[in-house]
């Protein structure tokens, strides 16, 4: 059988009410979570301090998880990284329940879930390397270094001859 390496095994406290067991894990991610433009690409590393705590019904873990993403600038496109932090807490079950989206299975509790949902929950929806990333110049495609130029207002020609009109009318007044 083919285990998570999000998997820790929790053979020791199941059943224990009141028992709490620490943990510090590296997990290396099997595969891609996120699918905008910043993720956590295969083969990064996600640094776990959990925290489980035996009830009576369940375990409930709390996982502090950190590593960093990758992607690219949604204006610019330019490469980058950005570090990560997040917390989890989830209720997992002795027995499946209605209630319950977790359960425990032969000693085991699977963090990728919760894990998972927390990173793409929270992930930028339009990550920028710089605060202030101007993009690309519509012209030369190259990275911006200050604004553009306002563009000046061009009216249709089709209405000089209005505009004339209206000019007219303010030199006599």
């Amino acid at each position: 059988m083919t285990t998570s390496p999000y998997a820790v095994n929790v053979a020791t406290i199941v059943n224990r009410p009141g028992t709490m067991r620490e943990l510090e894990l590296d997990v290396t991610v099997p595969e891609r979570i996120g699918e905008g433009m910043i993720y956590f690409d295969r083969g990064a590393v996600l640094e776990i301090d959990l925290r489980l705590e035996t009830l009576m019904d369940g375990i409930l873990a709390t996982a502090d998880v950190s590593g960093t993403l990758t992607g690219n600038c949604s204006r610019c496109l330019q490469d980058l990284s950005q570090s990560w932090s997040g917390t989890v807490t989830e209720l997992y079950s002795y027995e499946p329940e209605e209630s319950v989206e977790y359960v425990i299975k032969q000693d085991l509790l699977d963090l990728e879930g919760p894990i998972r949902d927390a990173v793409v929950l929270e992930l930028p929806f339009q990550p920028l390397c710089e605060p202030g990333c101007l993009g690309l110049d519509p012209d030369t495609g190259e990275k911006l270094t200050e604004p553009l130029p306002e563009p000046e207002e061009s009216t249709d020609p089709r209405w000089d001859k209005l505009r004339d009109l209206l000019e007219e009318g303010e030199d006599r007044g």
